[in-house]
């Protein structure tokens, strides 16, 4: 095994509208086991960057503790990056975000680095509607400590030694839901079609945008009886509707089959269309997906796509009222304003 990165590339690859070939979007040689879903994530992350035409160094990514967490080294190695402390990335997006709302903040975690000893941060950074894209790589297992059960593990899966879950998995998406996510999302890393344009919706959203990727590790927990495996996440998928992401002036030139659909407009005049919806179910109601979620689940099925979405929320430093600058860009004027509004200030506190 080499653990040299190969720079040759065809001289005639395509390149976006700032000039960009997608290579220039990779990052270091993936140290993961061959085959992880982890990697297949990462390619996602980086088709999806390159193909909206994001200048990476407008781009923070942020990790915790875990496989997982790993990956932000081999994607984008051209934009920000912090890798914190198990469970604590949360904390960090959040001070980040406020101190500069300019960038885009990408944060990546573990069904450990969520579900367990980060879970209380991960209830907090919904709650204040973090403008942020959260991607938990899902693979019901620690393979950091060769695989014991976390806590999305499916009650009764069965891992690679043989012993059974006893306990009932904490369904990540549905508590996303629950908790007043305004955009929750749910793939498969083996299913990139419906994963790119999943991370794009989730770039644009105006606020905290959830993706739960079921990623199974093929290591510790690809083996018959694991609810995680790629053999039972293929047999048991079923996908809310097929999403398309159209930039803002993008013409749409694709047909599709006919079917139920619905057209989300974002923020910035970009949309999403979903085609051929799932019946009984409206991603702009909170009760409606919680109600498809639930059904699925009840079925045994795993439903991925866009679940939810509220395209109209209002992102923390909305409800803060924070200053439209990035705070290293004010000057002393704005810092210092004066003993004339230190009294205004001090008046409105008697």
């Amino acid at each position: 095994m080499t653990y040299v990165k190969s720079k040759f590339r065809h001289p005639e690859m395509p390149k976006n509208k700032l000039g960009f070939t997608v290579d220039y979007y990779e990052g270091a040689l993936s140290t993961l086991c061959a085959g992880c879903g982890h990697d297949s994530i990462s390619a996602g992350v980086i088709q999806a960057c390159y193909e909206m035409n994001i200048e990476p160094h407008r781009l923070a990514k942020l990790s915790g503790i875990g496989c997982s967490s790993k990956t932000p080294a081999y994607f984008l190695s051209n934009s920000h990056g912090f890798n914190s402390v198990h469970g604590r990335m949360p904390s960090v997006a959040t001070g980040a975000n406020l101190a500069n709302r300019d960038l885009i903040y990408f944060g990546v975690s573990g069904d450990g680095d969520t579900a367990s000893i980060g879970m209380g941060q991960f209830v907090h950074v919904i709650r204040r509607n973090l403008n942020m894209i959260y991607i938990v790589m899902n693979n019901g297992c620690y393979g950091l400590t060769k695989g014991q059960d976390s806590a999305t593990a499916d009650n009764g899966s069965k891992n690679k030694s043989g012993a059974v879950n006893l306990f009932e998995a904490i369904d990540l998406a549905s508590l996303a839901i629950e908790l007043g996510a305004t955009f929750v999302a749910q793939s498969f890393s083996g299913d990139k079609t419906q994963l790119v344009p999943l991370i794009k919706a989730a770039i644009q959203h105006p606020g905290f945008a959830f993706i739960n990727v079921i990623s199974p590790c093929v290591t510790f927990n690809n083996n018959v009886g694991s609810t995680k495996s790629y053999d039972y996440v293929r047999e048991h998928v079923e996908a809310t509707s097929t999403i398309d992401f159209v930039p803002e002036m993008s013409e749409i030139t694709t047909s599709y089959e006919e079917g139920s659909r619905k057209k989300v407009k974002m923020h910035d005049g970009s949309f999403i269309e979903l085609h051929k919806l799932e019946k009984d179910w409206d991603p702009l109601d909170r009760q409606s997906a919680m109600n498809a979620v639930l059904n699925a689940k009840a079925k045994g099925e795993i439903l991925t796509g866009l679940l939810y979405m509220n395209p109209e929320c209002k992102d923390l430093h909305h409800l803060l009222q924070t200053s439209d600058a990035a705070l290293n860009s004010l000057g002393k004027t704005e810092l210092c304003p004066g003993s004339e509004a230190l009294s205004v200030i001090n008046a409105d506190l008697r």
